[in-house]
């Protein structure tokens, strides 16, 4: 038996994010759902107690503070201790975006465990949800924002559970890299780069080391100098524009990064290159790039 507390909403919709039903639950001991499945995304967060939640063959044990997600249309399992029941809430959503948003928390079928400390304002919201219940349009928007919020609460503070490190080592490459192809061309440093994927420089050149072979200082500047490289061989633009293009302030610092990493100066380069050489150079970069997608996909 539960005490139960919910609400469902007209689920015909099409965009992309938007709240099925929400509710929280007082269970009593070893109350079970399923197995069964549900048509829609549903997340449970566990406010007290404990209980027990099977997906593909795996049993995972939680507490207060955690939580687990349910993809639609799969089979699972989930069933309140014996003598400390769990409470818990949940939304269920659906939506266009919704697979994406979920993937970008680190949230899947593979990692459908989370854990969070804001247990005050996830409640919060869901009995926000709750409150404004009614099917016109204003109490509808303002359930969908209140999902966002919920979301994004979990986004910043969740932890996924049993991720493998593997992966989440290859997904902070993969957004160090997609943050340096965009910002090569702003006077960004390595703790930038860091910064912008959340975790301290030390690990981040342990990561670029393993998957790429290089530190991400490396990776920068050869970045840089290969777009360096490709404006000298097309344009006719001044060292300094060229410095400027490529993130450097300052262009007798470009000069001598360029210098260490070619053998020779921009000017010199520009005299002697051919146009092929730089489609070389480029290509050895892309097949960095393509080199840890690749693997990215090889551990999924």
């Amino acid at each position: 038996m539960e005490k139960a507390f919910k609400l469902d909403f007209e689920n015909d919709r099409a965009g992309s994010l938007y709240v099925n039903c929400c509710g929280c639950s007082q269970t009593e001991g070893l109350h079970s759902f399923g197995p069964a499945s549900k048509p829609h995304y549903l997340i449970h967060y566990v406010l007290n107690g404990k209980g027990i939640f099977r997906f593909q063959d795996k049993e995972y044990r939680l507490e207060a503070g955690f939580g687990f997600l349910i993809p639609p249309e799969e089979l699972v399992f989930y069933q309140a201790d014996e003598k400390e029941p769990w409470s818990y809430l949940w939304v269920g959503f659906g939506g266009s975006r919704a697979e994406e948003y979920l993937t970008a928390m680190g949230l899947s079928r593979r990692h459908p465990i989370f854990s969070c400390s804001r247990d005050q304002e996830l409640y919060s919201l869901v009995r926000d949800m709750m409150e404004h219940n009614t099917y016109g349009v204003a109490d509808d928007l303002r359930r969908n924002g209140l999902l966002g919020v919920f979301l994004s609460i979990l986004a910043e503070s969740a932890g996924v559970v049993a991720k493998d490190e593997k992966d989440k080592g290859n997904q902070y490459v993969k957004k160090a890299v997609s943050f340096i192809q965009s910002n090569y061309c702003n006077p960004i440093k390595v703790t930038d780069v860091a910064d912008y994927v959340c975790i301290n420089r030390s690990y981040l050149y342990t990561l670029f080391q393993e998957y790429l072979g290089m530190s991400p200082q490396r990776f920068l500047t050869t970045f840089r100098i290969t777009k360096a490289r490709e404006l000298l061989d097309s344009t006719s633009y001044p060292i300094e524009s060229i410095a400027l293009s490529c993130g450097y302030s300052d262009a007798l610092v470009f000069t001598k990064a360029f210098r260490s990493m070619k053998g020779m100066s921009p000017s010199q380069y520009r005299k002697q290159s051919h146009r092929e050489n730089s489609r070389e150079q480029l290509q050895e970069v892309e097949g960095l790039i393509a080199r840890l997608v690749q693997e990215g996909k090889n551990r999924q």
